[in-house]
């Protein structure tokens, strides 16, 4: 029975995603899910309580594979430079795994302005993400691959980078090789952090 209702919730949230690309987020109703999904609406409030906790879902579901990416990159790497490289060099592949959403995200981050409890289930993943590069600065602290920095800023300053890059390339898809530009970026944030060497 559990592994029945696993699977219900992933063809929700598969049928939503396709939805919301296709229609966007604010024309799409649970009720066009439901039909498209061919579930009840019991089916689908028995899952999620709104469109919005599908979002949201959708969400973090590609931030943990984000995360996961990340974690499993620095694990490998010999520093948290070459670490942080790598996982920039992979951009292209987290573009791609966000295609479809990132139309979505800038109708649901509109949304999060007028709506209180929308704003903060968007900013918990976002906040366990910078927080998450705030540590690997630490580590690079630690490791003396970096001097001594405010790790909450840098972290953040990371963040905003992959953040800003994945809006412009949802704004201007042809206006620059995305992924080259974070790489840039990411080599510059990290001769900018590098210790200096006596």
């Amino acid at each position: 029975m559990q592994s029945r209702g696993i699977a219900t919730r992933g063809r929700i949230l598969r049928v939503s995603l396709r939805l919301f690309a296709q229609k966007g987020f604010n024309n799409t109703g649970v009720a066009q899910i439901c039909s498209a999904s061919r579930l009840s609406k019991g089916a689908f409030y028995h899952h999620f309580e709104s469109k919005q906790a599908v979002f949201l879902e959708l969400m973090r579901d590609w931030l943990r594979g984000v995360n996961g990416q990340l974690e499993n990159v620095m694990g490998k790497a010999g520093s948290v430079p070459q670490g942080l490289l790598s996982m920039a060099s992979r951009m292209r592949e987290v573009f791609q795994a966000a295609d479809g959403r990132l139309e979505i995200f800038l109708e649901f981050w509109q949304q999060a302005r007028r709506d209180r409890v929308v704003w903060k289930g968007l900013m918990a993943p976002y906040r366990e993400y910078r927080d998450m590069l705030a540590q690997i600065v630490r580590k690079g602290v630690r490791e003396g691959s970096f001097r001594s920095v405010d790790a909450t800023a840098a972290g953040q300053a990371l963040e905003t980078l992959a953040v800003g890059t994945l809006l412009q390339s949802v704004l201007d898809p042809g206006g620059a090789q995305w992924d080259r530009v974070i790489r840039r970026s990411v080599r510059l944030l990290i001769d900018g952090l590098a210790a200096r060497r006596q």
